[in-house]
């Protein structure tokens, strides 16, 4: 069952994040590129949120900017009640690069933010031994992320941010390079570990189907500069069949919305291309 709908929101209090404004200039060979601008948006405590939109549209430029990786020019950006300005424990990270220690075994990268706190060697135990049971790890905890297929890796990955006990999870493409089967098993696995732990999931994908699998509400970007284009609710109960009809239904309208942007993208290059 999905945690929470538009009604709930308007119920919900203070959002757990809100971007008020927010744009992000990068400055290169005397250019000025303007990544985001005037993105305002509210997420809500248990939210899931899909990012979805063509390449180049700044879909992880504004996850990096709610994790505290780069900050925006204009705009502010507000989590837990906080104007954000750094990196924080509070809103932990899974890239889709894995970003693993290859010189750590699996029980020692998933305990490695909580020996940086400086918690009990035995609360680090029970802690990893837990999330390695959860996430089907048990097995594998001696080994080394070179011993281990990309799936297992990913889960790895998010066993160590689940360790942190963050009330936020900020996924970057995080299947992005997977296969399909193991990209399915794992898109399972979020909605599971979201519903169990009761986090707020933002996600950034280029896939269509999968940000409707997976989502509350999906956040379509516009091509550069990345803005809100539309944001749409997905207000039907999880497990959610990709054959039935308003799954595809809503596929078609999500695919429209994309290839719009899609085809400025191509323009622009095209137009570059000329110059």
């Amino acid at each position: 069952m999905d945690m929470q709908s538009a009604t709930n929101r308007a119920n919900a209090g203070t959002p757990i994040v809100r971007i008020e404004h927010v744009g992000k200039i990068f400055r290169a060979d005397e250019r000025e590129i303007v990544a985001l601008k005037d993105i305002t948006l509210d997420i809500y405590q248990g939210e899931f949120i899909c990012i979805l939109g063509p390449s180049g549209c700044g879909k992880s430029t504004l996850l990096n900017a709610i994790a505290g990786f780069a900050l925006p020019s204009f705009g502010r950006m507000i989590a837990n009640n906080r104007e954000v300005s750094s990196p924080g424990p509070d809103r932990a990270m899974v890239f889709q690069e894995y970003a693993l220690f290859p010189w750590m075994t699996v029980a020692e990268n998933v305990a490695f933010g909580l020996v940086i706190k400086r918690i009990t060697k035995d609360a680090i135990r029970s802690k990893v031994d837990s999330l390695l049971e959860k996430l089907q790890l048990a097995d594998f905890r001696d080994r080394f992320p070179k011993e281990l297929s990309g799936g297992m890796r990913q889960r790895v990955a998010i066993a160590r941010a689940l360790a942190l006990d963050s009330p936020m999870l900020l996924m970057d493409e995080p299947f992005g390079a997977l296969d399909a089967l193991t990209r399915n098993s794992l898109q399972d696995e979020v909605l599971r570990i979201w519903m169990e732990f009761k986090k707020t999931i933002i996600f950034v994908t280029h896939s269509i189907q999968e940000s409707i699998y997976l989502a509350n509400r999906v956040v379509v970007m516009t091509y550069r500069p990345g803005m809100v284009k539309k944001i749409v609710e997905v207000n039907i109960p999880h497990p959610r069949d990709i054959s039935s009809p308003w799954f595809i239904s809503l596929q078609q309208e999500l695919t429209q919305m994309v290839m719009e942007e899609q085809m400025r993208s191509q323009k622009a290059e095209t137009i570059k291309a000329l110059a």
